[in-house]
């Protein structure tokens, strides 16, 4: 088989940084910042400000809007309702903020899909977005992307990103439906007599706010039972925050858009996602993502949702087959149902159906380790590529030394249960230029494309850096059948 690698590199960057909340643990540490802003002199504070616009402001875009919005998130510390100068709530959103290198530590797990604008292209060429875990600070993960052309003859052009990069907006009146909020409460064990309590007083959609003031308005009226109410009314917020919606300016390139740790699951990380584009019954099409939440201690499945990569809608998965890393959605319907891979123990690779793209309840046990470059653990690479021979899906394998090396299984189209193909020998392993970084002797993938009969692999280099690798999908089928052929009558004997 002719797998090609590329000369094609993404590494970290710490010149991309990105301004996000700095927020002082103890409050009244920053009652005592907001005095001492407070007591500057006029001239004291323009001479400052004018420092920090001066050293800051050709890094960031919209920087001046942000410390207006920092400021008021302070007005709170402030000891009187006297109006706040401009320049003062600049300077004081100033001292509120920070930068953070969001893809300094690392830039790796790829996932690639075509791109939602194709117009303006040469035949044969196409479009596509890739999106990247980046790792700053503290071990913080979030979503990236840079955009490219795949050209006739499978070149691989990556566009330069720009230097800038911005977290997105929270949408300030996203819309909660209450029927599908109701059962996601239900499936966590959050319902008592004040959760149905809080729902009564709520319209069929709500906003954050309207929760918020539910919350408090029932929880005025049963005073007497306020430390009885305080974990339900947690967990309902809770969920409420990890069930939201971001977007980003319009005229910001993708290169510039980075999807940061914004509820309280994803403190720790937003973690390998998997994106894939959805065509749905009805023709119409969408980018859906799952990708792991991290606090710091549990991690959770999510999912994304867009359709221009500028709004994104962040959702909790639930149900009991709901767990570990990996999920991969199909990227259509089978007979009416969602399908998605799944790794619930770690070690196998599952597959599950559902009629409710939230609610997952069944798994059923797909593949084992079999050979030994994955007797450790075996799971995807992504989600299912349709081909004329079947579902292509990328797979991992994990061997001696835990090393990760990349394999291929291919499924039934129309019964993805059964497996009609499977690699013997991995399709990729890393070799000695991609066996060093973050974590040894490991390369993985969160997704690939197929272009004009060439599988596009996108892939992480030890869990610190990215490139590509292509081969002619025909060598990829070919080399499966015989193997698994052969693998299955020496089983039998």
């Amino acid at each position: 088989m002719e797998l090609k690698r590329t000369d094609i590199i993404l590494k970290p960057n710490n010149a991309r940084v990105l301004f996000r909340p700095f927020e002082p643990a103890d409050r009244s540490r920053a009652t005592r910042i907001v005095a001492r802003v407070m007591a500057l002199s006029d001239a004291e504070v323009e001479h400052v400000l004018e420092v920090v616009m001066s050293e800051f402001h050709g890094r960031h875009q919209r920087l001046r809007q942000f410390f207006i919005a920092r400021f008021e998130h302070l007005r709170e510390f402030l000891l009187t309702d006297a109006p706040v100068s401009e320049t003062r709530q600049l300077l004081l959103g100033a001292y509120f903020t920070q930068e953070y290198a969001l893809e300094s530590a690392a830039l790796f797990n790829p996932s690639i899909v075509w791109h939602f604008d194709q117009s303006g292209l040469p035949e044969g060429s196409k479009r596509f977005v890739l999106s990247l875990r980046s790792v700053g600070e503290g071990h913080i993960s979030s979503i990236t992307f840079r955009t490219g052309v795949i050209d006739a003859s499978q070149a691989i052009h990556l566009d330069r990103p720009t230097r800038f990069v911005t977290a997105p907006e929270p949408v300030p009146n996203a819309q909660y439906d209450k029927a599908l909020f109701t059962r996601k409460l239900v499936e966590l064990g959050v319902g008592n007599g004040f959760v149905e309590l809080i729902l009564a007083t709520l319209e069929e959609h709500f906003t954050l706010h309207e929760l918020y003031q539910a919350v408090a308005t029932v929880r005025r009226q049963h005073r007497q039972r306020s430390t009885e109410f305080e974990t339900a009314a947690s967990g309902i917020i809770a969920l409420a925050k990890s069930n939201y919606e971001i977007t980003f300016a319009p005229d910001q390139s993708l290169s510039e858009r980075a999807i940061f740790p914004y509820s309280p699951t994803e403190l720790n990380g937003i973690e390998d996602a998997r994106f894939v584009q959805f065509h749905d019954d009805d023709g119409n099409c969408c980018y859906y993502a799952t990708y792991t939440a991290f606090d710091g201690k549990v991690v959770l499945p999510q999912l994304l949702e867009t359709e221009d990569f500028s709004r994104f809608r962040i959702s909790t998965l639930n149900g009991p087959e709901v767990k570990n890393k990996g999920l991969a959605l199909f990227p259509r319907k089978i007979d009416g149902l969602y399908a998605m891979l799944s790794r619930q123990d770690g070690e196998n690779m599952y597959i599950m159906f559902s009629d409710m793209l939230h609610f997952w309840y069944t798994k059923q046990l797909l593949v084992k380790p079999t050979f030994p470059w994955e007797y450790v653990q075996v799971g995807n690479c992504g989600s299912p590529i349709e081909t004329e021979a079947g579902w292509l899906v990328l797979s991992h394998g994990v061997g001696p030394m835990r090393k990760y090396s990349m394999g291929a299984i291919l499924l039934d189209l129309k019964d993805p249960t059964r497996v009609i193909g499977r690699l013997c020998e991995p399709l990729l392993a890393p070799n000695e230029t991609e066996r060093e970084g973050y974590v040894p002797n490991v390369i993985y993938s969160c997704g690939g494309v197929v272009h004009n009969g060439e599988l596009i692999i996108p892939y992480a280099m030890s869990d610190y850096a990215s490139t590509f690798a292509t081969v002619a999908l025909s060598q990829v089928l070919d080399r499966m059948q015989p193997c698994c052929e052969q693998h299955r009558s020496t089983t039998a004997r």
